[in-house]
């Protein structure tokens, strides 16, 4: 058996009833977080662009834009809800893929699911498991075969076609044609160049879920597609091990609405903060000592929210402000506050080489801050909160993060509808009750 068709064997095999009942509870969570940074995303301006260029241009009836309501096609859904997904950059993340699976995936099942004649709670669930596992797989093969940092949306295609065509029920061939056409039309998108020069292309997540669901289609009506890549990987291990480590136990997840690479010289500050009650006015320099990644993110007055994601000198200069960093901070007119941008404009980076050796599997900075009275603070190593295995968070956690982001936009009934039919998700027996629930 070659390893494309061990993975497909896996994308048959897995059955909620036999998954171990850690791998059951992580996939609520992993739902309950990527659908809350969805919500809220939708209430960007990248969010609300994409809900209008989903309803124009992917006219159809099949699945629902989140929030607004509006009815599209399928690939129309999962192009407007993949953008809103990662428009916060507070969705979830794998450490060794430098990206976000979950983003990728929820979008395209979804709307696969409004697209069968009926989706249970458990046959979502299970196909976004399906999504996780095949698509860390597939983001460490693309890693490994290519110099260049590619985005999620590249790798984060062929993980939304296996998850859809799970819930589709495609047999061994069709499935195949699928991700291998999800490949082969994925954006191959050059990751630093995005960190350069910010914009709502974001991580191509958007864009890579609407080549899922459109590659599913397509080769459902017979569309032919490459051999996808899990023939190519170099570590056969990482195909081989499908089924017995399950790597949804190993995401991170995202307190603050920022590029994870900020997140922990955001941490850092916090806790200086925290712990000497220092007012933001009595700080004459911020030094931040990081990995040589995050000292490419810009340090310069952000014009727009994706500006003020992908920067170090921004969030770590809100949180010591405003105490948080979420969407009120990182949307107008809050991005354009003076106090903010001045404090950010003290600060410096510089490239630690015991930090850098030890990215990307840890993301460290140590954040000193001086003040006017000449007295300096160190928070010493920080890494980013909610990190696998020590930090991640609680149940309790996930559930105020999802309310924080979610109540805003569907109000506190619909916000707590919404929590408690995905602790309970399992017992769904029709999944648009509750993508019904997502719309205002």
């Amino acid at each position: 058996m070659n390893l494309t068709e061990y993975a497909i064997r896996f994308i048959f095999e897995t059955d909620w009833r036999n998954l171990p009942s850690e791998v059951q509870h992580q996939s609520k969570r992993c739902l309950m977080d990527t659908l809350g940074a969805m919500l809220a995303g939708m209430e960007t301006p990248a969010g609300a662009i994409m809900a209008r260029i989903g309803t124009e241009q992917f006219s159809g009836n099949q699945a629902t834009i989140l929030v607004h309501g509006k009815r599209t096609s399928a690939s129309g859904a999962a192009l407007a809800n993949g953008f809103a997904g990662n428009a916060l950059d507070i969705d979830d993340g794998y450490r060794l893929v430098k990206g976000h699976p979950g983003a990728c995936i929820l979008p395209v099942v979804l709307a696969a699911s409004e697209v069968i004649s009926s989706c249970s709670g458990t046959q979502l669930l299970t196909a976004l498991i399906v999504g996780y596992e095949i698509g860390i797989r597939v983001g460490l093969i693309r890693h490994a075969l290519y110099q260049t940092y590619h985005s999620s949306g590249s790798w984060g295609a062929v993980s939304g076609a296996a998850a859809a065509g799970k819930l589709l029920g495609l047999n061994a061939e069709t499935l195949c044609h699928a991700m291998g056409t999800a490949e082969y039309h994925a954006p191959i998108a050059p990751m630093m160049k995005g960190i350069a020069t910010p914009s709502m292309g974001k991580d191509s997540i958007g864009w890579g879920a609407m080549v899922a669901m459109t590659s599913v289609l397509m080769a459902s009506d017979g569309f032919t597609g490459i051999q996808p890549l899990f023939n190519d990987t170099p570590n056969q291990e990482w195909i081989e091990n499908l089924g017995r480590r399950y790597e949804i136990m190993n995401l991170y997840f995202k307190p603050y609405a920022v590029c994870r690479w900020a997140q922990p010289a955001v941490a850092g500050a916090l806790k200086i903060s925290r712990e000497n009650l220092i007012l933001h006015q009595d700080i004459s320099r911020i030094r931040i000592r990081t990995f040589k990644a995050a000292t490419e993110l810009s340090c310069r007055h952000p014009k727009n929210t994706e500006e003020a994601q992908y920067n170090m000198a921004f969030p770590v200069a809100t949180a010591l402000i405003d105490g948080e960093v979420g969407p009120k901070q990182i949307l107008p007119p809050r991005i354009h506050s003076s106090q903010i941008l001045n404090l950010g404009d003290k600060l410096e980076t510089e490239v630690s080489g015991d930090f850098e050796q030890m990215f990307p599997e840890k993301a460290c900075a140590e954040v000193i801050i001086y003040t006017n009275d000449g007295r300096h603070f160190s928070s010493g190593r920080m890494e980013a909160q909610w990190e696998p295995p020590d930090t991640l968070p609680s149940d309790d956690e996930l559930e105020t993060k999802f309310q924080w982001l979610v109540e805003p936009v569907l109000g506190k009934e619909k916000t707590q509808q919404l929590v408690s039919m995905m602790w309970k998700f399992e017992k769904l027996e029709q999944v648009q009750d509750f993508i019904d629930s997502c719309v205002v």
